[in-house]
């Protein structure tokens, strides 16, 4: 796995930043983790999405590609990288919140960066169903969060399978997560990043044997 870039994406509270912590611990590799918690419109969004729905989107944007540049100016083949995002899951929240106009502007803007932006050698997709979300998003519980509701979340992640079953960029492992726990249990992050490790090119699909065990 050495010198590899690893993304991890997913609906919210689906469990990105959790794995990505894993597996840059298993590996021995950097971190690059999404900076939202220095958004100061993500909150606001969350409360008028209609007013602050694009300032909160080009704050992101121009967030992830800063980190993107400075990934580009590294020698990638000299450590493992693991991240929690990638520049192109930024279109699928611009996709879902800005009017028609916001958007012709954005994607304006996001074709310019993206360009520079630093191609993942694989992509681990966690996928998990609208009420496994709420649960997540409820057990973590951040404060800006609880305005979300569950019809959001089922948007979010309905946007994620459309997007992502077009996708063909790089390696893509769909993990279906609902009924893992690779934070709790050491055997589902084991089998899973067997799993990661397996992936050359392509599409390939992981679902648990255990999958149907209840949380």
């Amino acid at each position: 796995m050495a010198g590899r870039y690893i993304v991890v994406e997913g609906p919210i509270a689906v469990g990105k930043t959790s794995l990505a912590e894993r597996l840059a611990e298993s590996l021995g590799a950097r971190l690059v983790l999404e900076e939202g918690e220095e958004n100061p419109f993500l909150r606001k969004f969350y409360e008028n999405p209609e007013k602050y729905a694009f300032a909160a989107q080009i704050f992101f944007l121009l967030s992830r590609y800063r980190q993107q540049f400075e990934l580009a100016q590294r020698d990638l083949f000299e450590q493992a990288v693991v991240a929690d995002y990638f520049m192109a899951k930024d279109q699928i929240f611009a996709r879902l919140n800005l009017d028609n106009d916001e958007y012709v502007l954005y994607q304006q803007i996001y074709r310019l960066l993206d360009a520079r932006a630093v191609r993942p050698d694989l992509v681990v997709y966690l996928e998990a169903r609208g009420d496994v979300l709420t649960k997540r998003m409820r057990r973590r519980d951040r404060d800006y969060e609880r305005r979300i509701a569950p019809a959001y979340l089922e948007r979010v992640g309905e946007a994620y399978r459309q997007f992502f079953y077009h996708y063909t960029e790089t390696p893509l492992l769909v993990v279906q997560s609902s009924e893992i726990d690779f934070v709790e249990r050491p055997d589902d992050f084991d089998a899973l990043l067997k799993e990661i490790q397996t992936v050359k090119h392509g599409v390939q699909h992981y679902v648990p044997l255990d999958s149907r065990r209840a949380r």
